[in-house]
């Protein structure tokens, strides 16, 4: 009997074992493990219900947004969203159809007064096809593959360019533009639209020196895609404080000033990988960011991109806007 017992859970052990290894070895090597660009198609009325305004150069064709699928355990799919607006949000378990071929996850909303946010999708051909449901509005969606953005060679750079003269003519000015040069300053007074290079860049160092009021928020959007913060953070050092890769990146110590004194940031972007010195002090060490954050211009990361200044937030000066755009 004792030898019969042996047998029967050397047995159990050795099928959960096989059924262990096959979940795992299955989920590993699922096609939607890794980082995914989207864009996000909203008719005219689902723009109007939805209270969102297209703004600047973002694509007539559709808004961004960013998904990134990981492998958790064995046999569980999880993941982090980012949509139009807010930061990186984490998906509990994206679930998998067998039947229908299908993948699907909820999210809760972050900054809205609205129901859980519903996705369904397909993957095929190694692109995404689906919608989310927001508001109860049913928006498609499609996605690529993000590019890796990996460097052979170093950059070698270029002559520096001054964002800041008299005319402002290196932005592009939108309608709703309050940004406007004082004495050498751009000034912001109030919210208003955002202001964006008519150049746009590859890799690039960028030397700032900015001020803003008490309880201000604004940023600066490397390539229109990834948010910088600058912010009235009151002594935080969060992944949306001031330093910081807007929900990604977390600055390593808050090294800001108190507002209406005068701060500086030096910033270097290269590839994926990003360096953020705040006041002399370096906040951020050479980090790869993950993907677009949320206010993007487009979610094209393999492309080059413009300098994007949020305006539409809060009042901010800046005094120096030097960019030193890479050759290579």
């Amino acid at each position: 009997m004792k030898n019969l017992k042996n047998i029967f859970f050397l047995l159990v052990f050795t099928i959960v074992g096989f059924i262990t290894a096959q979940a795992q070895r299955v989920e590993s090597n699922s096609d939607l493990i890794g980082k995914w660009d989207l864009t996000i198609t909203m008719e005219e009325d689902q723009l109007k219900n939805l209270g969102i305004f297209r703004h600047g150069l973002m694509a007539s064709d559709g808004f961004p947004g960013w998904l990134e699928v990981k492998l958790s355990g064995f046999s569980t799919l999880v993941g982090y969203y980012v949509g139009y607006e807010g930061s990186a949000r984490p998906i509990a378990e994206v679930h998998y159809s067998a039947g229908e071929d299908k993948y699907h996850f909820t999210i809760p909303p972050q900054w809205m007064d609205i129901d859980d946010i519903y996705f369904e999708f397909t993957l095929k051909d190694n692109k995404l096809s689906g919608y989310k449901v927001l508001d109860g509005n049913k928006l498609k969606f499609t996605g690529v593959r993000a590019p890796s953005l990996e460097r052979k060679e170093p950059p070698v750079w270029g002559n520096p360019v001054n964002l800041l003269t008299g005319n402002m003519d290196r932005w592009i000015i939108p309608e709703n533009n309050k940004f406007e040069m004082i004495d050498g300053i751009m000034v912001n007074k109030e919210k208003g639209g955002n202001l964006i290079t008519n150049q746009k860049f590859n890799d690039f160092k960028l030397s700032i020196e900015f001020r803003y009021p008490a309880g201000s928020n604004s940023g600066i959007y490397l390539r229109g895609r990834h948010e910088l913060q600058i912010e009235d953070s009151k002594g935080r050092a969060d992944n949306v404080s001031i330093g910081g890769i807007y929900g990604f990146i977390a600055p390593s110590v808050n090294a800001a000033k108190n507002p209406g004194e005068w701060q500086t940031y030096e910033i270097t972007l290269v590839g994926r990988h990003v360096t953020v010195v705040l006041n002399g002090i370096e906040v951020i060490s050479n980090r790869p960011i993950p993907g677009i954050t949320g206010g993007s211009l487009d979610s094209k990361e393999g492309e080059p991109g413009p300098i994007m200044v949020q305006g539409d937030h809060g009042p901010v000066e800046f005094r120096k806007f030097v960019i030193t755009p890479s050759v290579n």
